[in-house]
Formats: C-alpha cells, sequence, structure tokens
C-alpha cells in the first residue's frame, strides 16, 4: 500500500510540474520530454533486473541465519554488521535496495536494515575510493568519514529502539 501511495504522489508531481512547465516555459519541453525518454530508456532494463536480483536473493538467503545475526534480537552487532555489508556493497540503488528487500523478507529486523541502507548511501567504500579520494581528496575523506562512520550505527541504534517501542 505504502508503495502505490508513494507511487500516486510522483505521478502527481510530475502532472503538476508538466503542466507548470507547458505555462511558463513551453520553449524546454521538448529538450526535457527527450531527457525523460533517455532517462526511462536508461532505466527500463534496470529496473526488472534488480527485481528479479531481489525475489532470487531472498529465497537463497537463509531465514534462519538473517534472522540470528541481523533480525529484532541481533541488537548492536547485527547493527554493525549490517554496517559493514552496507559501507562494501557495491553498485547502486538497484544493487543496495533490493538486497536490503530480500533482507526483509528473510527477516532482518529495522535497525540492521536501516544500518545497512545508511551505511551504503553515507559511507560506500567503493564510491570514496573511486570518486571522492580522487576528486575531493584524501585529507577531505578522511575527516569525511571520522564523521559519516558513526551515523549509520546511531540510525540504526535508534531504529531498533523505535521498532521496539512501536511493536
Amino acid at each position: 500500500m505504502n508503495i502505490l501511495i508513494g507511487t500516486v504522489l510522483i505521478w502527481i508531481a510530475a502532472f503538476f510540474a508538466v503542466r507548470h512547465l507547458r505555462r511558463t516555459a513551453p520553449a524546454v519541453m521538448p529538450r526535457l520530454w527527450q531527457q525523460s525518454l533517455q532517462t526511462f530508456l536508461f532505466m527500463l532494463p534496470r529496473v526488472p533486473a534488480g527485481l528479479l536480483g531481489a525475489g532470487f536473493l531472498a529465497a537463497l538467503l537463509p531465514a534462519a541465519l538473517v534472522d540470528r545475526w541481523f533480525g529484532a534480537d541481533a541488537g548492536v552487532t547485527g547493527i554493525l554488521l549490517a554496517t559493514l555489508f552496507g559501507a562494501v556493497t557495491p553498485g547502486g540503488p538497484f544493487v543496495a535496495f533490493a538486497i536490503g528487500a530480500s533482507a526483509i523478507k528473510a527477516g532482518a529486523g529495522a535497525g540492521a536494515l536501516v544500518a545497512y541502507v545508511s551505511s551504503w548511501s553515507v559511507v560506500c567504500l567503493l564510491r570514496t575510493i573511486s570518486y571522492e579520494v580522487p576528486l575531493m581528496g584524501a585529507s577531505f575523506t578522511r575527516i569525511r568519514l571520522l564523521v559519516s562512520l558513526p551515523v549509520p550505527v546511531l540510525l540504526g541504534l535508534a531504529a531498533h529502539v523505535i521498532w521496539r517501542s512501536v511493536l
């Protein structure tokens, strides 16, 4: 149901954006339609691959292992492990969120999932090594990592506590 609500909201926002641009900047509309089509064609083969990957990964993940190490009762250990796995997960959102969706289906807890996604978003060592160090420099990267590394753990702990208090 949440996905349906999000989808409807995105369609409504897109509709109003197109309507507004048609009135205020009609000259840019052909270029925007072209860019939209290019993005759509770029994403088209990736979405089914990500969804299939998530489905197969969910079937392959041993639920007992996921529950033991990343379940609601895994506590700080699960959050720390999920933070580590998030930091070393390569690829874009279709990889990371497919793994997260599979972990949900296999019984991972909210704290571990929040830590995983946050770590992948904030720390991601592949992006750090490939882009940040060469473009921003090692000094900046060290400072950012020092400040950023605790964030996924703290968010995972907060999610764990909130999830426990709600359920």
